[in-house]
């Protein structure tokens, strides 16, 4: 069973998301949980703390989730669970992976730019656990991805086979070139990144990860599935 992790504040990517989950599948039964957390009510009050908890949807928000419903519904080996976590802490989020058997994390564009401290530490939280992550790109109707690039990581020297087996294994990308990380000359690089993405048609680009210091910073880094507007499968480097 392959589930699936998308934290969301239901806007209209989520769908996407969804939509990216299902693919993904491969056909197997599996389970999308939406994940939607907030601060936990500072109140004393029993009756006070669930009067603060039931913040209604807006009309919008219940569009979104209405769309995901109807694209499960009609997909035979998929269910939708809805999630509200109050309160967040990295041994509560790494039960939640274990709970849910999670295998891979979908984060939006706009989950990523969500302003709200709680959504931020979500996703510093998700890039120190072990499953892997699929960073969506600004491309809405992106859903499919076949041919990726591998950003490979200078410090780690993790051999492309036992990269593409772990992809071969676990997901339908298959790598048909590869490059040194850019992070730090992007700009140099950036022309025959574009030739080589044009070239071989690649809709996606797959880099491993260490876990790292939860920081939290004024002015956010620009990554790298938003330099090239490509998705991005994260992968947890002792994973591979």
């Amino acid at each position: 069973m392959k589930n699936f992790l998308i934290p969301t504040t239901l806007k209209d990517d989520t769908i996407s998301a969804v939509k990216s989950a299902v693919n993904q599948s491969k056909n197997t039964e599996s389970e999308i949980i939406l994940i939607l957390v907030s601060e936990a009510p500072d109140t004393f009050s029993s009756s006070g703390f669930l009067r603060e908890m039931k913040s209604g949807l807006t009309r919008s928000q219940e569009e979104v989730l209405e769309t995901c419903r109807y694209i499960v519904e009609h997909t035979s080996n998929i269910k939708l669970k809805v999630h509200n976590q109050y309160g967040l802490s990295a041994p509560i989020f790494k039960r939640l992976i274990e709970v849910f058997s999670v295998k891979l994390i979908i984060l939006t564009h706009s989950y990523k730019q969500e302003t709200k401290r709680i959504h931020q530490y979500l996703v510093q939280l998700a890039g120190n656990q072990k499953c892997p992550i699929l960073h969506l790109s600004t491309e809405i109707n992106k859903e499919v991805f076949h041919k990726a690039l591998y950003v490979e990581n200078s410090s780690v020297n993790i051999p492309i086979k036992d990269v593409q087996d772990f992809l071969s294994a676990n997901f339908s990308f298959e790598i048909v070139s590869q490059t040194a990380s850019f992070e730090d000359n992007y700009e140099k690089v950036a022309p025959f990144l574009s030739e080589a993405i044009s070239k071989h048609n690649i809709d996606m680009l797959v880099e491993t990860r260490k876990g790292e210091k939860i920081k939290f910073k004024k002015s956010k880094k620009e990554n790298v599935n938003e330099k090239l507007g490509l998705p991005v499968l994260s992968l947890y480097e002792e994973m591979v």
